[in-house]
């Protein structure tokens, strides 16, 4: 169907004796004047009915998107589906034929037998985290005379044989030192055997609190749920210890959480989303609502920022009331004043931008191509078009990231090879409007007026270098906050999502710099009084150095 809305038609009311009556007329093929048009009232109800039909179809797949997440949106899933529905109504010619699916002549089993990368078993070095023991031999060692030719003598290759065991057990361990203590039978004086020095004189050390902290900040794990578990395996740990544990290691660590915003205002490149989030303090009726705007906002959410500066890429997550752009703004004001704006990457809502601190504005091309994603199935012909020509685009930016390009160098390499697909999209999508292909209230019209609107921001990457397609890196960082909301619905307390903030932000920027967060939160714990004087040389991307340098 063409994406031409049709116009409401006339209301005809008929009695079911009226309807039975006309039906009888064109059996015996004997039409009256009038009947024409009720016929043709009819013909345009059903053709009405049919593209309301359609348009609620895609809000409800919207809808059912939003609940249970997106499916994949890849070219080759969302064509090949919009295919598969186009040949259920054609006639099958020959089955064995697939010029049709591979105008190359290719099959599908050189793709069959390429190795899927990440699939398979994990080698040694892969348990970067694993504690290693060193096993000699049991008989020689380098040096030794070869006990099989007598000649030569046995040296220590670089490479050892390994051998990988992996065990289970509370996420949370447990150690039950027993002193033995002597008693004198005549003077009554106890006797009492010393704590192992490495023992430490706190209940719970800095890797309980670094374990609590990821099971339930970075992966989602109420504390209830591990209280339950922890108890089960015979070593207690009620949820309210594991929150005063949580809140202890937050206040020793939270210059770090200052620093990370601090270096993230600086960034080239800032990234920023929305998503909701829920506060019960701030939803009961005699909380104070402050002043201003927000005093009648209802809603709150957890804003994710991700700031790149170079090589470095920093993740930042605010709850509250506040929207994306006023969180970003609070962000900038701490950006030095010698700086050029920064460039912003996110979606065309109005707040996501900053009010009153200026930033060059790029939209996502994402969010653009989803509304051209969402309509495949009724518009088959013009989301391909439109779907091909971003593929190509992608792949472009693609080759620039393998070929390691500078800033510039990919600006002109997209300028070159995006930029005339680019120019043909505009003028396809226009010609869709003017020449009236397109009824411009429909679905289909809504996703072109929203590409030609804000044609600029979404094609900043081909005016200003460094400029990002899409805002998929904020979006995948805010899975954390989304997984969350999933598992422990809420935060109680201002403060409680101040804390969820601070450590998903810590937590997340160490895995953007590919470092292990457990070792990074451990790390700022043992180290705290230093990280309050210095906290720039505690980043996740430089705490190791720091760390050694301090090592007597």
């Amino acid at each position: 169907m063409s994406g031409k809305k049709i116009k409401t038609p006339k209301r005809v009311d008929l009695t079911p004796q009226q309807v039975e009556a006309l039906c009888q007329r064109l059996e015996e093929r004997r039409l009256e004047e009038a009947d024409w048009e009720l016929i043709k009232g009819l013909a345009q109800t059903i053709t009405f009915l049919s593209q309301a039909l359609e348009e609620k179809s895609i809000s409800i797949k919207r809808l059912l998107n939003m609940v249970f997440g997106a499916g994949t949106e890849s070219k080759k899933n969302i064509l090949s589906k919009s295919k598969e529905e186009e040949k259920k109504d054609l006639p099958v010619e020959n089955p064995d034929d697939t010029s049709a699916d591979d105008p190359d002549g290719k099959t599908g089993k050189p793709d069959d037998e390429k190795k899927l990368k990440g699939h398979g078993r994990n080698g040694a070095d892969s348990y970067q985290g694993a504690k290693k023991v060193f096993i000699p031999h049991d008989i020689l060692k380098a040096g030794d005379p070869c006990p099989e030719c007598g000649k030569g003598k046995v040296y220590r290759p670089r490479i050892p044989g390994v051998l990988v065991r992996v065990m289970g057990g509370a996420p949370i361990q447990a150690t039950v030192y027993e002193l033995e203590k002597l008693r004198c039978n005549l003077c009554g004086e106890i006797f009492t055997a010393k704590a192992p020095e490495d023992v430490g004189s706190e209940k719970y050390d800095e890797t309980t609190g670094s374990m609590i902290s990821l099971l339930k900040y970075g992966s989602g794990l109420p504390f209830y749920r591990l209280e339950g578990l922890q108890q089960s395996l015979g070593i207690p740990l009620p949820a309210s210890t594991q929150w005063d544990i949580v809140e202890k290691v937050a206040d020793q660590i939270h210059p770090g959480y200052r620093e990370l915003i601090r270096q993230a205002a600086q960034g080239d490149i800032l990234h920023n989303d929305d998503t909701t989030m829920k506060i019960l303090a701030l939803m009961k009726n005699d909380h104070p609502k402050g002043d201003g705007e927000d005093a009648s906002r209802s809603g709150m959410f957890t804003t994710g920022i991700l700031s790149i500066k170079a090589e470095q890429k920093i993740a930042l997550f605010f709850t509250g009331k506040n929207h994306a752009g006023e969180n970003m703004e609070d962000l900038l004001k701490k950006r030095h004043p010698h700086l050029n704006p920064p460039i912003q990457m996110c979606d065309a809502l109005s707040r996501n931008l900053p009010k009153k601190l200026k930033t060059i504005l790029a939209n996502c091309l994402t969010h653009g191509r989803r509304k051209f994603v969402d309509l495949v199935s009724n518009f088959p012909q013009e989301c391909e078009y439109v779907i091909n020509v971003l593929a190509k685009v992608y792949h472009n930016d693609k080759i620039a990231k393998e070929q390691n390009m500078t800033a510039q160098q990919r600006l002109e390499f997209h300028q070159k090879e995006s930029g005339p697909l680019m120019e043909k999209l505009k003028s396809w999508l226009r010609e869709q409007i003017e020449e009236k292909k397109v009824e411009p209230n429909s679905s289909m019209g809504k996703a072109i007026f929203y590409m030609l609107k804000h044609w600029e921001p979404l094609t900043l990457f081909l005016r200003v270098p460094k400029a990002p397609l899409d805002n998929n890196l904020c979006e995948q960082a805010l899975k954390r906050s989304i997984l969350h909301r999933k598992n422990s619905l809420f935060y109680k307390t201002q403060h409680g999502a101040f804390i969820g903030d601070l450590f998903m932000s810590l937590i997340h920027t160490c895995n953007l710099a590919k470092g292990n967060p457990f070792d990074y939160l451990t790390v700022l714990q043992k180290y705290s009084s230093d990280l309050r004087h210095e906290p720039h040389r505690w980043m996740p991307w430089n705490y190791k150095d720091t760390a050694a340098s301090m090592t007597p």
